[in-house]
């Protein structure tokens, strides 16, 4: 009989893994606009469980109030714009293909109108490398060029908080309060720890053992964990390796 995975019972829709969606402050999406650019002042920066870099309060002129994701160098009093021919600087949020080659943004939309989908951790930015008839190509934080619609919107800037994994966690409590904060699990245990009952690789009391950790294309399903049917393991014979 398969065994109950820790893994898996994260998707059986049960409390223990929901996100503290109640705790968080709101959702971030760039505001709606027309062809003019619309002034806002920013009200308060404040901190967000739910995101790791500080959100801003953006009380616009046409009677809008959204969160944005703050960036370095931005503060409260600040005027922001937002719209098709927004100035390029520092917080203002504008059209990708409105803004020269060059630009750093963060909170760039997938699609035109969805609020913002890549770019959006602490101390993360993308930046615009060329430009394709209507298409804009964007080098992600990751390294990795993709192309967007022109019509898309990204804010201008860095996303703030940067610098939020240089201070040290020192314990593991630490660790696991910031874990909670957003319900994530922790700590991961590994399956050789575990008991019999819970894992297919755990029991035996030790770490140590000779179970083969690629399965059967016709293993059950509560032994299907590792190199699920892989094709080969280990190093590609024929293959250098430079050390």
């Amino acid at each position: 009989m398969g065994k109950s995975l820790i893994q898996q019972k994260r998707g059986k829709g049960g409390p223990t893994y929901r996100a503290p969606s109640f705790r968080y402050v709101g959702e971030v999406r760039h505001p709606a606009t027309g062809e003019q650019p619309v002034a806002g002042k920013i009200l308060d920066i404040v901190h967000c469980p739910g995101h790791s870099g500080p959100l801003a309060v953006v009380e616009y002129q046409n009677g809008q109030v959204l969160y944005m994701l703050a960036s370095e160098g931005m503060k409260q009093g600040d005027v922001i714009s937002a719209g098709k021919q927004a100035e390029i600087s520092i917080g203002n949020t504008s059209l990708l293909g409105e803004m020269p080659e060059g630009t750093l943004v963060y909170n760039i939309e997938a699609i035109p109108g969805d609020g913002g989908k890549f770019a959006r951790a602490s101390g993360t930015f993308g930046r615009i490398v060329a430009k394709i008839e209507d298409k804009v190509v964007v080098q992600l934080p990751s390294k990795k060029e993709k192309t967007f619609d022109a019509k898309c919107k990204a804010a201008i800037g860095i996303v703030a908080g940067g610098e939020r994994l240089e201070k040290p966690l020192l314990r593991a409590g630490n660790n696991f309060y910031k874990m909670k904060a957003r319900n994530k699990l922790y700590p991961r245990v590994s399956g050789t720890s575990m008991n019999a009952v819970d894992h297919p690789f755990g029991g035996s009391s030790t770490h140590h053992k000779g179970k083969c950790s690629t399965p059967s294309r016709f293993a059950p399903p509560g032994a299907k964990v590792g190199l699920i049917r892989a094709r080969q393991t280990g190093r590609r014979k024929g293959k250098k390796v430079q050390v």
